[in-house]
């Protein structure tokens, strides 16, 4: 498994991610919003605030994405594996 090289979180709550490999993607967060453990992200302010981890993505709030997620749900933007 690729490791998350890069993640910028966008004002439309989705995701931009390039993995170690080039795989390169934006994942939408928003169904997920509607879980308790997602609702502080509904604050922009708040999901500016995301630390990558490698094989995750943790928001401050504790909410947390792993790698396998992020690359099986993202729409692919350019596939250089």
């Amino acid at each position: 498994m690729d490791n998350i090289r890069d993640i910028v979180p966008k004002p439309d709550m989705t995701l931009h991610i390039v993995f170690t490999d080039g795989v390169e993607g934006i994942f939408d967060v928003r169904p997920y919003l509607a879980d308790e453990a997602f609702e502080a992200l509904k604050e922009p302010a708040e999901f500016m605030k995301l630390h990558n981890g490698g094989y995750f993505v943790e928001w401050e709030c504790g909410a947390d994405l792993s790698a396998d997620t992020l690359r099986a749900r993202m729409k692919i933007l350019s596939n250089a594996a």
